[in-house]
């Protein structure tokens, strides 16, 4: 029987400049960075307050995964926001809102109390979507 989910990937358009987002802007530490061979690297990243789920952050290259034109697909397809997204949580929606957008992380949604909580909606550099919620707002 499956006991959780320790990996999920996120698609993104460069790896350096995924670090940087990920690492300096929203604050999630390092698990794995390493070469996995010419022209490949597998890095993963973490929520602090949650070290056993990795992000890996994946490159859209043609290689392994994707054959012929479909990393150019898969590229657009991300960076025009219609591939990823995730829901993330914060304890403190309008203090995280404030020193993201601070740090220049580009909010599509401010802040807003929703039926189903207290929300706000971010891209990464990629183009990649995601949900900031407030934990205790539910």
């Amino acid at each position: 029987m499956i006991t959780k989910l320790n990996h999920v990937s996120i698609f993104v358009l460069d790896q350096d400049s995924a670090f940087d987002f990920y690492v300096n802007k929203l604050g999630f530490k390092v698990h794995t960075d390493a070469t996995m061979g010419p022209g490949m690297r597998w890095l993963t990243v973490c929520p602090p307050e949650q070290p056993d789920l990795e992000i890996t952050l994946m490159a859209i290259t043609e290689g392994m995964m994707f054959k012929g034109d479909a990393a150019e697909q898969m590229r657009a397809l991300v960076s025009k926001g219609t591939f990823g997204f995730g829901v993330f949580e914060c304890k403190d929606l309008q203090a995280t809102y404030e020193e993201l957008q601070a740090k220049g992380v580009e909010f599509t949604k401010p802040p807003t109390k929703e039926f189903y909580g207290f929300e706000a909606l971010f891209k990464d550099d990629s183009g990649n979507w995601f949900s900031l919620g407030q934990a205790d707002s539910k």
